[in-house]
């Protein structure tokens, strides 16, 4: 099994396209000077030595080598010894609502992000259970299997968002019947719990029947729901605009509490309202503590070992090459025509 054992370097690797970004408007910006001083052809002649190919192939090894150095950063690892780890602890399968309508700012910064702030936060205190990921809209998909494996749990709610599902909608039914299925089929002694993060606005399925079901199953549905009763538009990202309906209308979404209330009732949980506050959160982390725990068996990787050496060497090797490249042309090798600037 391959890891980070520092992941959150790599969110150093955005400096590569800011970098590159710089360059160029700094390499664009040095063009329109020299243009000034005259025709092209000659300032060339006036600057014989002058070589842009070899600041670009500078530039790039360098951005190769600062790549390589984060990613060493980061501590690549191979697992190569697993073991079978017992613990005692619960399973939660979390289905995530993800709709365009989670994109609505009556929770701070909007529903999608506060329920991913708030998951974040469940499964940092996690110690011994299982824990899995549904995402849905109108339709509902696995995102993550269920798994101890926290690290990689919270990698996968990072990265989700409305684009993932363009089949539109709340399909509420299907999601908890989706995370049914991901128990997989064998009875566990350990008790098993969904967790439905909604806004409950146009189900198109029948949730209450599939709450109704799991629970015959031994699994308990709690509902939270996120956003206002009152309503909010739904922002389009980046256009600084609201989604509109056929007639022009502003689309106004609202949380549906009764939808929500009578899920948690029919799947034997709870129903809390998620909002800027940390309530919700300890009322679900609550009634967690109190569903029974039982002996759970899984995969682990007790030895893992460090890849970072091969990255940071070939970085090393990379800077070694960058400093051996003149910003000048040299006359004596510029005969060996290595960067075939004669043809560039």
């Amino acid at each position: 099994m391959f890891r980070f054992a520092s992941i959150d370097m790599l969110w150093l690797l955005w400096l590569i396209p800011i970098l590159t970004a710089a360059y160029i408007l700094h390499t664009r910006r040095k063009r329109k000077q020299m243009e000034a001083f005259g025709e092209d052809t000659l300032v060339r002649d006036l600057m014989p030595d002058a070589s842009p190919v070899r600041n670009r192939i500078k530039f790039a090894v360098l951005m190769i080598a600062l790549t390589l150095l984060i990613i060493a950063a980061a501590r690549p690892q191979y697992g190569q010894k697993s073991e079978t780890v017992k613990r005692e602890g619960i399973e939660v399968m979390i289905a995530l609502d993800i709709s365009n309508s989670m994109l609505a700012e009556d929770v701070a910064p909007n529903r999608l992000d506060r329920a991913k702030q708030m998951l974040s936060k469940m499964i940092d205190k996690m110690t011994d259970d299982k824990v899995g990921l549904i995402i849905f809209a109108g339709e509902a998909y696995v995102q993550l299997p269920i798994t101890c494996d926290y690290v990689s749990a919270k990698m996968f709610l990072q990265t989700i968002s409305p684009d993932l599902i363009k089949a539109q909608g709340t399909a509420l039914g299907a999601a908890i019947r989706t995370a049914q299925r991901a128990f997989g089929s064998e009875r566990s002694e350990a008790s098993r719990a969904i967790i439905l993060i909604t806004d409950g606005e146009n189900h198109e399925d029948d949730a209450v029947s599939a709450a109704k079901d799991a629970k015959q199953a031994g699994i308990q549905t709690y509902v939270a729901g996120i956003g206002k009763p009152e309503g909010s538009p739904i922002p389009i990202p980046g256009t600084g605009t609201f989604r509109k309906d056929r007639s022009g209308q502003v689309v106004v979404t609202r949380l549906n509490e009764e939808m929500c209330k009578e899920i948690a009732q029919a799947g034997n949980g709870i129903y809390v309202r998620c909002d800027n506050t940390n309530t919700a959160l300890r009322a679900l982390e609550k009634e967690l503590d109190r569903l029974a725990t039982s002996e759970i068996e899984t995969q682990v990787y007790t030895d893992y070992q460090e890849q970072y050496q091969s990255f940071a060497l070939l970085a090393l090797l990379l800077l070694v090459v960058e400093f051996f490249i003149f910003e000048r042309k040299n006359r004596t090798i510029s005969k060996l025509d290595i960067f075939n600037e004669k043809h560039a």
